[in-house]
């Protein structure tokens, strides 16, 4: 089994709790005048686009949304929308309560930590201001390098970004977006994430095939780590 030097991990689903959309999502669709359960239909099948940034600046793109949805928002409630979306998505999400003591520990063993998320323009609006920022040596998102999992290009970004080789990292994810066999593809140790509470989470593209080694929380990360000499 190989030593490593890196842990990269997943955000949503994974340093955080199962993800739903909650209710500020459908407040702000009818601030644009849209339908809610119209917008979310739209949401839900250009995920992957808009996590690429296929459509733009975070203005453009949920002026893209909304009128793909029927409505025709005027330009200044657009640029409200814009942060009423930040609040929703942060309102959506909760740390795992030992996501911050798990990346601690995980640091004081020497080895490099980094997230690698699939998002749109919101994540990093706000993840800079969480608990685990400071715990977290690389942050790679892919609205803003415009590639997804499982593109070699995103994971590689992540290895660059903590100067270390792919062989050298264990990957950590609940499996969405295919990102285990991603992972696997250009030589990280795929770890799969199958804690109870994620049988409701909003996830596209699971890597449903995945038959590899299987965590039950990011506490259990550790023990992996423990087993083989660290790389330093």
């Amino acid at each position: 089994m190989p030593a490593y030097r890196a842990v990269v991990f997943d955000f949503f689903g994974t340093l955080t709790r199962s993800v739903q959309r909650g209710p500020q999502h459908a407040a702000i669709a009818r601030s644009l005048g849209a339908d809610p359960d119209a917008v979310v239909g739209v949401l839900n099948r250009t995920f992957r686009a808009r996590a690429c940034g296929r459509y733009g600046s975070a203005e453009a793109t949920l002026r893209w949304v909304i009128e793909q949805a029927g409505g025709h928002p005027h330009p200044g409630a657009i640029r409200a929308g814009v942060p009423a979306r930040v609040d929703a998505l942060r309102a959506d999400t909760q740390l795992r309560p030992d996501a911050v003591s798990a990346l601690d520990a995980v640091r004081r063993r020497g080895v490099r930590t980094a997230v690698v998320s699939d998002c749109t323009h919101e994540l990093p609006a706000f993840l800079p201001g969480l608990p685990v920022a400071p715990l977290l040596d690389a942050q790679i998102y892919s609205v803003e390098i415009g590639v997804c999992k499982p593109d070699p290009e995103i994971y590689l970004a992540a290895c660059d970004a903590l100067g270390v080789a792919p062989e050298d990292c264990l990957y950590v994810g609940d499996g969405g977006s295919h990102e285990l066999t991603g992972a696997a593809a250009v030589g990280m140790t795929p770890v799969r994430l199958a804690a109870p509470d994620l049988a409701n989470h909003l996830v596209f593209d699971a890597d449903t095939n995945f038959a590899g080694r299987t965590v039950r929380s990011l506490t259990e990360v550790l023990t992996l780590l423990d087993s083989v000499p660290v790389l330093v």
